[in-house]
């Protein structure tokens, strides 16, 4: 008979240091459709090695810090692993990480918190089943913190939105007369494009469609166009011009409508679950007041514009204390740095109030 999942266990400072060290490299992976996990492996002597996951289809935290543990020849048979979010047990685009932990033969494991998608959860049970040693609860605040935007587009079966602005110093996009090539640097359109590379669609309204005229692809730092693409979304009424890079691309989804909850809908039928928002300034603002926005990539130039078109417009706000609060997000990159002579600023959306229960899906 195997072990009994335990949930009210007391645990180590060493313990407590490693769990800790699987936060720390959660964060070294990237927000999107699936959450921010991370393990790490204590040795029997105290050795601490680590392991995230980067993303869909790459190997999960616990296989990554298993095969760096191997790498080290590392007796896994006395070690116990860490992890911030309790191990899956369903086959995803990988196999299940109870399998990989099973066969590495480690003897004990600690989850931070437990896995919110009913679809992935249970792993816990099933590695006490087969006989480790599994508890649960160190440092649950802290994890359920690193993902609680996820969560919440996960229980709303929506996509994962992140919001990509590209402004002058004055918070501008567009100079008076329209003119906007380009208000941040080539460094800056560098990273835009590796965060396209990793989202399932870019989304931008018709106005913009009509007048920048857009491919929507993304492309690498020679300028060419990667094999595996996102899908091009237009929201809004107007047609395209038939003769625009948009509409020749049969992969483009137009959606016609102005509201946000049911383009998200749609788009989440559409196998969607994670978005990018690229404008224009209204469809930005759409988003925000829709309050759907999960992450935001700022691309802050030094540069003053003057009268110029404001970066996110259509924000019902009268007063300071009805203001949306945006919360510095260290994921992935610091969050304010350089590149060329621009800033990048990466924030999360505060969290707000819990969402009612819909029908979650799997982030794995």
């Amino acid at each position: 008979m195997g072990a009994q999942l335990s949930e009210a266990a007391e645990f180590t400072e060493l313990e407590s240091a490693a769990m800790v060290a699987a936060l720390g490299a959660a964060r070294e992976g990237f927000r999107g459709a699936n959450p921010l996990v991370g393990a790490a492996v204590l040795t029997a002597d105290g050795q601490i090695v680590t392991g995230h996951h980067g993303g869909a289809g790459t190997p999960h935290a616990e296989v990554d810090a298993i095969t760096t543990a191997h790498d080290l020849d590392i007796d896994l048979s006395t070690s116990t692993l860490f992890v911030t979010l309790e191990p899956c047990a369903h086959h995803g685009r990988t196999g299940p990480c109870t399998e990989a932990i099973i066969a590495a033969e480690i003897p004990s494991v600690v989850f931070a918190s437990p896995d919110p998608n009913p679809l992935a959860a249970g792993g816990g049970s099933i590695l006490a089943e087969a006989g480790l040693t599994v508890r649960s609860g160190l440092h649950e605040e802290d994890s359920r913190a690193l993902n609680a935007r996820w969560v919440r587009s996960m229980t709303e079966a929506r996509p994962f939105v992140t919001a990509k602005i590209a402004q002058s110093l004055d918070g501008a996009v567009a100079a008076s007369d329209g003119t906007s090539q380009w208000i941040t640097s080539a460094e800056s359109r560098v990273h835009a494009h590796e965060v396209r590379s990793r989202v399932d669609a870019i989304l931008v309204g018709t106005g913009t469609a009509l007048a920048d005229d857009p491919r929507l692809n993304a492309r690498n730092h020679d300028g060419i166009a990667l094999d595996d693409q996102p899908r091009p979304v237009v929201l809004g009424n107007s047609d395209l011009p038939v003769t625009s890079f948009l509409a020749l691309n049969p992969n483009t989804l137009h959606l016609p409508t102005h509201d946000v909850r049911e383009a998200l809908d749609q788009l989440h039928a559409a196998g969607v679950r994670h978005l990018l928002v690229e404008g224009g300034p209204t469809v930005l603002g759409a988003f925000f007041t829709a309050g759907v926005v999960d992450e935001v990539f700022c691309y802050q130039a030094p540069m003053l514009i003057g009268p110029g078109r404001s970066s996110v417009e259509g924000l019902d706000i009268g007063t300071l204390q009805d203001a949306l609060h945006l919360v510095p997000d260290d994921t992935e990159t610091p969050a304010v740095s350089r590149l060329g002579p621009d800033f990048l600023l990466h924030f999360a959306t505060a969290d707000p109030e819990p969402a009612a229960t819909g029908s979650p899906e799997s982030g794995t």
